[in-house]
């Protein structure tokens, strides 16, 4: 189960375009693990609805994966490989019951920790050193940080239905 309690902060109101875009990207990474708290390895790699694969825990592998591969392979050119992997696409989801909250969340937090160390040597308007799997137009880092808060966003509107059908949590 897992045994820190999330500080929230909201994103500062009046900030510079670099401030504000880190804020709301941390304030989503604080949300996510915010809705796993206080449950347990169980029902975090319970899933959503069958068949979908989809659970908090899995959530938090997909974003490891996420923070890693735009990070350290887009924005930085690094290419460590998958955190990841199994048959087909999106290993992070495939989940047994040797899989802990532990492991996912240090690894999460592992790969935010890196993240932030790469995004510190780069200005908003640089560009990438690497590619991503969509195109070979290198991509600035203020484009990876608007994006990351949006998957963030996305993912978390499915972890408040997740966690509300485990046990009934509700929250913003």
């Amino acid at each position: 189960m897992p045994s820190m309690t999330t500080q929230r902060r909201g994103p500062a109101l009046n900030a510079d375009e670099r401030t504000m875009l880190e804020g709301w990207l941390e304030y989503h990474r604080q949300t996510l693990a915010w809705k796993c708290e206080g449950l347990t390895d169980a029902q975090l790699r319970t899933a959503a609805v069958e068949p979908s694969e989809l659970s908090l825990m899995g959530l938090v592998r997909h974003m490891a994966q996420v923070e890693r591969s735009w990070f350290r392979r887009v924005l930085a050119g690094d290419d460590p490989g998958p955190v990841y992997t199994s048959e087909g696409r999106n290993g992070e989801f495939h989940l047994t019951e040797a899989d802990t909250w532990q492991e996912a969340y240090d690894t999460w937090q592992a790969e935010i920790e890196t993240a932030r160390r790469y995004a510190a040597g780069f200005g908003l308007d640089d560009l990438s050193k690497g590619q991503s799997r969509f195109t070979d137009e290198p991509f600035s880092l203020r484009w990876i940080y608007t994006h990351m808060i949006e998957e963030y966003a996305r993912h978390n509107g499915h972890a408040d239905l997740i966690r509300e059908r485990l046990d009934g949590a509700r929250g913003t």
